[in-house]
């Protein structure tokens, strides 16, 4: 048994690689790249906070059947606080606050730029929260990225920021806490439990809320409203979660990060297609500038920080480390769920 143990451990879907890591990274953010224009959905005939709460609350009905369908063990000591930080950024912060800022008259392609600077933020609490070291040329790349849509942004508000923005930017950085926490997390826990325990820990709050608000808000389930609620709850509050945060543990938290520097450029697209917002020259010059720094984000070197969670020494994971959850992380595979 302990051979057929120690093949899995090895083997080449167990092993830790950074190359599938910025793969499950860019599906995350494709996924996500259709959240501001699903909200912009939603807010056609639906209340923001109905949208900002709700999502999550409608979400970690999901979570609830994930985890009891698999009989996941509860999350143990300082995984709770962990969960909690995850929780406040991508579960309350980032949903409130950029459905206000959109909801306020910020456009879905102008918050997307805002919302470009992210992956600089993940990247510097990558580095005080998880301990990753990124290089010069990294911070160099990622400092470019971030300047190149700060830029675009300012041309595109006239030189200025308006009350919309700084909702984005407390948006990015709510996001940017869960983001990094959530993956120093899925080092030791996998990915889509990471999330769903997020959700489930947020549930006694967004519940009764997101109860109080249809009772009191009369939404009108239209067509539009019914699919951007829709993806919001399933894809951008959940599903597109088991991807990215599983590919931020996987290839580090800094270098994953930056693959989310390409998010803005697919959403002007999904904007312009399916919102109708027009696509001048200065976006597609911006856009030239963030998938250029992208390429070189992932052409330099990060130092990975070793587990910040302690763990059962002997039980391997899907990346080929000791695992608190006592199963393999290729339960994502098919194999059993710790029933603990």
């Amino acid at each position: 048994m302990r051979n057929k143990d120690s093949a899995t451990a090895s083997s080449p879907v167990a092993a830790t690689r950074p190359g599938i890591g910025i793969w499950l990274a860019a599906l995350g953010v494709l996924i996500f790249s259709f959240t501001l224009p699903g909200t912009e959905y939603g807010l056609e005939d639906l209340d923001p906070y109905v949208i900002g709460v709700g999502r999550s609350a409608a979400a970690s009905v999901l979570a609830a059947i994930a985890l009891l369908s698999v009989r996941a063990r509860r999350p143990r000591g300082r995984e709770w606080g962990a969960l909690a930080v995850a929780a406040a950024g991508v579960v309350f912060g980032f949903p409130i606050l950029s459905t206000l800022a959109l909801d306020r008259g910020a456009s879905s392609s102008h918050s997307a730029v805002v919302v470009g600077l992210l992956p600089a933020a993940t990247a510097v609490l990558g580095v005080l929260r998880a301990g990753e070291r990124p290089s010069r040329a990294f911070w160099l790349a990622g400092a470019a990225g971030a300047a190149c849509v700060t830029g675009f942004a300012l041309i595109r508000g006239a030189g200025r920021f308006s009350a919309a923005d700084l909702l984005l930017f407390g948006a990015l950085l709510a996001a940017a806490a869960g983001y990094a926490e959530g993956g120093r997390l899925a080092r030791d826990m996998p990915g889509w439990r990471v999330i769903s325990w997020a959700l489930v820990l947020a549930a006694p709050i967004t519940v009764p809320v997101t109860g109080g608000l249809l009772a009191t808000t009369h939404p009108h389930w239209t067509g539009h409203a019914v699919l951007g609620f829709g993806y919001v709850t399933a894809f951008s509050a959940y599903l597109g979660f088991f991807a990215w945060y599983e590919g931020l543990a996987r290839a580090g938290i800094a270098r994953a990060s930056q693959v989310q520097l390409a998010q803005p450029v697919m959403t002007l697209g999904w904007s312009w297609l399916l919102l109708g917002e027009s696509i001048d020259a200065v976006t597609v010059l911006g856009a030239a500038g963030v998938l250029v720094c992208v390429a070189l984000t992932q052409r330099t070197r990060v130092r990975r920080a070793p587990s910040a969670f302690p763990v059962v020494a002997g039980t391997p994971t899907m990346d080929g480390r000791a695992s608190r959850d006592g199963d393999h992380r290729g339960a994502l595979h098919g194999r059993q769920a710790d029933r603990s």
